[in-house]
């Protein structure tokens, strides 16, 4: 398997992890009409597990002196396998919500709060598993991440004030963001530090991690998608029937997204030993910086917004930024 040794590389591939973290939900946005996002899931989440499949026989089984993944499959144990499977199955469903909340609130809001509050309680998560890097600057960074999620709160309700929005996106993205914040960890539960041949004690490699991560957020979807689709957050119930009526492009246009955000989880994953789980995940969840760009300046959510707004979303974006920063300085402190 391929290896990430030094942390300016490992920084590289985080900081592809977060663009990757924060695009794939333009892929939705040009198929959301007519195509509802509860349809669009199905095929993310294949899109999600067929790059799973491609990593493991491309990255995961090169350079033969590292275990490959059937070197690796073979010496597997369920112990290991389960919280891999366990860290996609919560992490599929807040994503599900997260994806309701931008469904009703759009990518400029609902990532900023959802994932917002997934990255800073992940980080706390991720660390106290594995305590690295400086915790005064860590956690300050996070500090200063809880005020850009609140400017971007009120951002939104100048918004949703002028043009008789909900607010029940904000509260989908919410619960997105607890369940987001222990997927991570869950993962690295699975992941051996020794990545040679001869390790016989259970644990994944990171590439082989992320298709057991992929597998259970599938059975999540199985699961918990039919209800999104009876009780849908916009619009009228549809069914799987409506799903085969879509498109080969659709089809394809929704497995790409999974594919993006599944490249992003194997940067982040593999690059974690490099820079220590709290960081990895810090960095690469720098998403909502990346969502909110996008929502703001290529989607124009906020396009005719109340006097002010403006004002706010600068002040989320400054405040994300130092947050970031901080972060990433915590590992030299």
């Amino acid at each position: 398997m391929f290896e990430v040794q030094s942390y300016f590389s490992a920084f590289i591939l985080c900081f592809l992890a977060m663009v990757c973290w924060g695009s794939w939900q333009n892929i939705r946005n040009v198929t959301k009409h007519p195509w509802r996002f509860e349809l669009f899931y199905w095929d993310f989440s294949i899109g999600i597990l067929t790059l799973s499949l491609l990593t493991v026989f491309t990255l995961g089984s090169i350079e033969p002196s590292n275990r490959t993944f059937v070197q690796d499959i073979a010496q597997a144990q369920i112990r290991f396998m389960l919280p891999a499977m366990l860290g996609g199955f919560i992490w599929n469903l807040g994503t599900l919500l997260l994806t309701a909340g931008i469904a009703t609130t759009g990518m400029a809001v609902a990532f900023p709060i959802g994932g917002g509050m997934g990255w800073i309680l992940g980080i706390v998560v991720n660390y106290l598993g594995k305590p690295e890097g400086d915790p005064i600057w860590l956690f300050t960074g996070c500090t200063v991440i809880i005020v850009a999620i609140v400017y971007s709160m009120l951002s939104y309700k100048k918004r949703a004030v002028s043009q008789q929005k909900s607010t029940k996106g904000v509260v989908y993205s919410l619960a997105a963001g607890i369940f987001i914040a222990f997927f991570y960890r869950f993962v690295m539960m699975s992941i051996s530090d020794d990545i040679s041949p001869t390790y016989t004690g259970g644990a994944l490699t990171p590439y082989t991690s992320v298709l057991f991560f992929a597998l259970g957020a599938f059975v999540s979807t199985l699961l918990f998608n039919p209800c999104f689709m009876q009780h849908p957050a916009e619009g009228k119930p549809v069914t799987i029937r409506d799903y085969f009526k879509g498109s080969m492009k659709i089809h394809l246009i929704g497995m790409l997204g999974g594919m993006i955000w599944c490249i992003g989880q194997v940067l982040s994953v593999m690059s974690a030993n490099a820079v220590s789980p709290a960081i990895a995940y810090g960095l690469s969840n720098g998403a909502p910086i990346v969502a909110a760009l996008w929502g703001i300046f290529v989607w124009k959510e906020f396009k005719n917004a109340p006097k002010g707004t403006n004002r706010l979303l600068i002040q989320m974006f400054l405040f994300y930024l130092t947050g970031l920063s901080l972060i990433i300085y915590s590992r030299y402190a």
